[in-house]
C-alpha cells in the first residue's frame, strides 16, 4: 500500500442548487448515454458542448486512461435490533479481507449514527453484527462506517442485494444502469461515474481520431464520505500494457487523460517519484494534494462532485485550483446537473 498523504480541505467553493441533482440515467431524459452536456475547462477558455463531441477536444496521440472495473449489488436491506429497517452499504474488503460497511436509512437518504459496537442487522439471508467502528475502533457508537461479521458477504449481497443509491435518486434502478462500456472486471460498491457517458460510437470516434484507449482497475468503496475525509483504501490494478502505452504517450507529446479520480488515483499511485509509471498491483491509500500534485495525469474527464468532497482536492492536484474554481461557477451558473447519472466536465490544464 502507498504511503498516505496529509488531508487538507479543497479551496474550491460554491453553493449547489438542490435542483441540480441528476435523479436518474439521461436515458430517462431522453438522452443517450454519450449526450450529456460537457464543460471544457483550459487555462484560456471555458466552453460548453456535449460529450458525444469528447474526441475533437483531444489531439491525435493523446491517451485515454479508462477505469474496467464494474460495479456490484452492495445494498442490502437490514432490520435493526430495536426493529426499524435501514439498509447497508457494502464497501468491499479492506487489505486484510474484512468487509466495511455504511449503516443507511432506507433508500439511503440519510447516514445512522446512533448504531453500536455489537448490534445484530437481520437481513433475508440471516444476520450480520456491527463488529467494531472502523478506522477508529475506540468508538462505541456513532462510528459512520462498521467492520462487519461476517466478513465476507458476495453471495448474500450477489443474491438478495441491490446497486447503492441515494436520497436524490428517483427509486431504484437496475444493476446494468450503474455499468460503464468498459466495464468487465466485478468489484466496485459504487459505480466509477464518470466514464459512463462513453458509448461504443464514441471509443471508436476517439480510435479514428487517433486518441488511444487503455484501462485500469479501481474498485471503488462507498462515495458518501464525510467532509475532509479522506478517499478509503481501494483495490488497484494499472497494467504492465497500460504502464508502457502511459510512457510512449507521454515520450511522443501526447497527453494522458484520465477517466475520472478513480483512474487518476490508479495512475498515480502507479507513478514513482520520478514521474514515470510503472506496473502496480495492490492497494492505495494515496490522497492527492498540494503536498502530492499529479505526476501523470495532464487532463482529467469527471462528474461533477460535492462542496468540499476530497474529490475537489484531487481535482485541484491535476488542473489547479484556479481552473476548477472556474469550471464550477460556470457549471453552477448554467445548471449542469451533478452526481452519477450527471453531466459531465474534462479539464485539460496544460498541453
Amino acid at each position: 500500500m502507498t504511503t498516505a498523504h496529509a488531508r487538507s480541505r479543497a479551496l474550491t467553493t460554491f453553493v449547489l442548487p438542490d435542483d441540480l441533482s441528476a435523479t436518474g440515467p439521461p436515458e430517462i431524459r431522453g438522452l443517450a448515454r454519450d449526450e450529456v452536456r460537457l464543460l471544457v475547462a483550459r487555462p484560456d477558455r471555458v466552453e460548453h458542448t456535449r460529450f458525444t463531441g469528447l474526441a475533437e477536444q483531444l489531439e491525435p496521440g493523446d491517451l485515454v486512461v479508462v477505469n474496467d472495473s464494474a460495479t456490484v449489488p452492495s445494498a442490502l436491506d437490514v432490520v435493526r435490533p430495536d426493529g426499524r429497517p435501514a439498509v447497508l452499504h457494502v464497501s468491499g474488503p479492506l487489505d486484510d479481507g474484512a468487509a466495511v460497511g455504511e449503516l443507511r436509512t432506507p433508500a439511503g437518504a440519510e447516514r445512522v449514527l446512533d448504531a453500536a459496537a455489537g448490534d445484530v442487522l437481520a437481513t433475508a439471508a440471516g444476520t450480520v453484527t456491527l463488529a467494531r467502528p472502523w478506522p477508529d475502533a475506540t468508538l462505541t457508537r456513532g462510528s459512520r462506517l462498521w467492520r462487519l461479521d461476517p466478513p465476507a458477504l458476495d453471495a448474500v449481497l450477489a443474491r438478495h442485494g441491490r446497486p447503492i443509491r441515494y436520497g436524490y435518486l428517483d427509486g431504484d434502478r437496475p444493476l446494468v444502469d450503474y455499468q460503464s462500456v468498459f466495464a468487465t472486471r466485478p468489484g466496485s460498491a459504487e459505480m466509477a461515474s464518470a466514464g459512463r457517458p462513453f458509448s461504443h460510437r464514441l471509443v471508436t470516434a476517439l480510435v479514428g481520431h487517433g486518441v488511444q484507449v487503455a484501462p485500469v482497475t479501481l474498485h471503488t468503496g462507498v462515495s458518501s464520505l464525510e467532509l475532509d475525509e479522506a478517499p478509503l483504501p481501494e483495490r488497484v490494478d494499472v497494467p504492465a500494457a497500460t504502464a508502457r502505452l502511459v510512457e510512449a504517450a507521454r515520450a511522443a507529446g501526447g497527453r494522458v487523460v484520465a477517466v475520472g479520480t478513480t483512474v487518476t488515483r490508479a495512475l498515480e499511485t502507479a507513478a514513482w517519484s520520478d514521474g514515470h509509471v510503472h506496473p502496480f498491483h495492490g492497494w492505495t491509500d494515496l490522497v492527492l494534494g498540494p503536498d502530492r500534485p499529479a505526476r501523470v495525469v495532464d487532463g482529467l474527464v469527471t462528474g461533477w462532485h460535492e462542496p468540499q468532497a476530497s474529490h475537489l482536492m484531487l481535482l485541484e492536484a491535476v488542473a489547479g485550483h484556479d481552473l476548477v474554481q472556474r469550471a464550477y461557477d460556470e457549471a453552477v451558473a448554467e445548471r449542469y446537473l451533478w452526481h452519477e447519472f450527471g453531466d459531465s466536465a474534462l479539464f485539460l490544464p496544460r498541453r
